[in-house]
């Protein structure tokens, strides 16, 4: 029923704009598949500033193995696809939620912070520029299906979200090519990481070129464990309690072999039930006020809460095929900068072909050297495979 309500809203919206959208429900042979289209509803022009886009539901795999329901945008250039077929770039969103309708990819009105959408949208229309299709998951559980809340942070499901994308994007235009790289901010930053080490095996009939995380979170992990009971109330923590309250109800809805609601206090259970549903501005505030210790029972250093937590968040640092390059503030005070050079510090002692480009400015922002070494790095996403 949804698959059809939506291929009639896109219809209707087609028809007022007296432009020719297209409406495609897939067969449903191997429904259920990962990676399977359920079906592609293209937007009329001006939707998240551009022309060409659609938006499209897919199946992917959660981290249990089980296919689940998803949704993200598609972006083609316009004109006519270079030999090969259009390269594209996977974009993977920042943090906005836990409830379904947050992501921003699918629904562009549903982003909590429309500034925050507005970048994402000048990002997308400089990676069609340069010729490149893009695709945009808003992630397990954000967007327009209402699987339970998204499981923030969970790198094994980000990375499914995107990869299946792609390739459900690539059964509705078959002229969306092999080769393809992804790319992330924050959040997004974390899940490309995941994507770019997920793909040599779950998707080893494309031909990946590399992973762009700008400001990635990371080895979140290694600080969580200090968390406990008698952790004092920190004044002007919103935000980072917004982020720690949106991970223990993400490892609550994905595994719930951990058990989490016995870390918790009653203030704490509670917070974790209302907060599922809510986009990162409704988190924020719902936890205005609240401290670690006024939601936890139990330090978060106990076992089995521990280990999940590790299998969860953990960033891999080394096992990648394709260069990586890390684009990194100093000055990030959203993910604190130590741990950025935590994470490229474990890079180099593993050996992992990557390259840092550091900024000065806020989470996420991007100096002129940073956006040179996009385009360099976009420039060999697009050179021809070497032979062989």
């Amino acid at each position: 029923m949804r698959v059809v309500q939506a291929c009639r809203r896109a219809v209707a919206v087609a028809t007022l704009a007296a432009s020719a959208a297209l409406c495609v429900n897939v067969a449903p042979a191997h429904a259920e598949t990962p990676g399977t289209l359920i079906s592609v509803a293209a937007q009329p022009d001006g939707w998240h500033g551009v022309s060409g886009g659609s938006v499209v539901e897919y199946w992917m795999r959660a981290s249990d193995g089980t296919p689940r329901q998803a949704s993200g945008a598609l972006f083609v250039p316009q004109g006519t696809p270079p030999a090969g077929g259009w390269p594209v770039v996977a974009y993977d969103h920042g943090t906005s939620g836990l409830g379904a309708g947050c992501g921003g990819q699918s629904d562009p009105a549903g982003h909590p912070y429309q500034q925050i959408r507005s970048k994402e949208d000048q990002l997308i229309q400089r990676l069609l520029g340069q010729g490149f299709a893009v695709v945009a998951p808003d992630y397990l559980g954000l967007g327009r299906f209402d699987t339970g809340p998204h499981p923030y942070l969970e790198i094994a499901s980000e990375a499914t979200a995107t990869i299946d994308l792609l390739r459900a994007a690539r059964t509705a235009h078959p002229e969306l090519s092999r080769t393809w790289a992804v790319l992330g901010v924050s959040q997004g930053g974390q899940a490309a990481l995941g994507t770019g080490h997920l793909q040599a095996t779950y998707a080893p009939e494309l031909d990946f070129r590399g992973t762009i995380a700008i400001d990635p979170e990371s080895d979140v992990e290694k600080v969580l464990p200090l968390a406990g009971p008698n952790i004092p109330t920190v004044r002007g923590g919103d935000g980072a309690m917004s982020f720690f309250v949106s991970i223990l109800a993400g490892l609550r809805a994905a595994r719930p072999d951990v058990n989490v609601d016995q870390y918790l206090t009653p203030l704490g259970r509670e917070v974790l039930d209302s907060v599922g549903t809510r986009c990162l501005d409704g988190i924020t505030e719902r936890v205005r006020g609240l401290g670690v210790g006024d939601l936890l029972a139990r330090p978060l250093a106990e076992e089995p809460i521990r280990s999940a937590l590790d299998t969860y968040l953990t960033v891999p640092t080394s096992g990648y095929d394709a260069p990586i390059l890390l684009l990194l503030n100093i000055t990030d005070t959203v993910v604190p900068s130590p741990l950025h050079a935590a994470l490229a510090a474990q890079f180099a002692a593993n050996g992992v072909d990557f390259q840092t480009v550091t900024g000065t400015g806020s989470h996420t922002q991007l100096n002129p050297p940073m956006w040179a070494a996009i385009d360099s790095f976009l420039d060999r996403v697009k050179a021809p495979a070497p032979q062989q």
